[in-house]
């Protein structure tokens, strides 16, 4: 088994935990037709979790349409953001079944951290709306926004979710004060440059960020590489001297060290209702 692997088996294990706690051996599946489509559009939760829903919005100026994922929680449940923690289901969109869309853009509103198993997840409850920018591959033609989302929630246990969802987008439609509140929830660029050191270790990378944020209550820091698949340790967080230092573990699927492209290298910083983004870092 290469070096690699136990700790990527330790989280889907993890997460397997999860479903399995709720009594799920597989992904509840559901079906719904968005609101343009005819009907409500409004899909139940399992759980009495809450619903989700497809919002179709408007066409912009440049012939991209903008339409969201709207999902209304109960008290007490959560769902995640685009990188959940170690403890947390990493939510999915396949958009393949719909028609005139050449790709559709996730944006992900502000999230909050919150303690799972022990450990930090990021994500959010209440109600969220996911921003979707679509892109038409003919903008004069009608599109038809149609795939399957997979997402988990949680409370006192975890589900996995796949929806089926589908909504005929407006032109030009109008205005959703939802997902504009959305857009404008978007993380705040963090000004100044990271320093970077990596070392090798026997799985992958450490990697030792120095962030200029000098914030104080910092809940969690979350990085990402331009490669989903690598496996990112929960952040060990260090704040000294006005700035903060982050250290996390890399590991490939190869399970060995590896070239990372620190360009692409993104930090996300949690603190209270504050949440701050920059990308790349310097050697350092």
């Amino acid at each position: 088994m290469p070096g690699g692997m136990p700790r990527a088996l330790a989280r889907m294990s993890l997460v397997l935990s999860c479903a399995l706690g709720a009594g799920v051996l597989g992904p509840v599946s559901a079906r719904a037709e968005g609101l343009a489509a005819g009907g409500s559009g409004v899909l139940a939760l399992p759980g009495e979790a809450g619903t989700m829903a497809l919002v179709p919005g408007w066409q912009g100026g440049g012939g991209a349409h903008v339409a969201g994922l709207a999902v209304s929680l109960a008290p007490g449940w959560k769902t995640y953001w685009r990188v959940p923690g170690e403890a947390g289901i990493p939510p999915g969109f396949d958009w393949s079944g719909s028609r005139n869309v050449a790709r559709v853009i996730v944006h992900w509103p502000r999230p909050v951290a919150f303690d799972q198993a022990g450990m930090t997840s990021l994500g959010y409850g209440g109600d969220v709306v996911l921003p979707l920018e679509v892109v038409p591959a003919d903008p004069r033609q009608p599109v038809r926004l149609a795939g399957t989302v997979t997402m988990g929630v949680c409370h006192d246990i975890c589900i996995p979710v796949t929806a089926d969802l589908a909504a005929d987008l407006p032109t030009p439609g109008r205005a959703e004060p939802r997902i504009r509140q959305a857009l404008d929830g978007a993380p705040e660029p963090i000004a100044g440059r990271a320093a970077c050191r990596v070392d090798p270790i026997a799985d992958g990378l450490r990697l030792t960020a120095r962030l200029p944020v000098g914030r104080p209550g910092i809940d969690a820091v979350a990085v990402e590489t331009a490669d989903p698949s690598v496996w990112v340790s929960q952040a060990v967080l260090v704040a000294e001297g006005g700035g903060l230092t982050a250290t996390v573990d890399l590991v490939p699927t190869s399970g060995a060290p590896f070239a990372l492209d620190r360009s692409a290298l993104r930090f996300t910083v949690v603190a209270g209702g504050w949440v701050g983004e920059m990308t790349g870092c310097t050697t350092g």
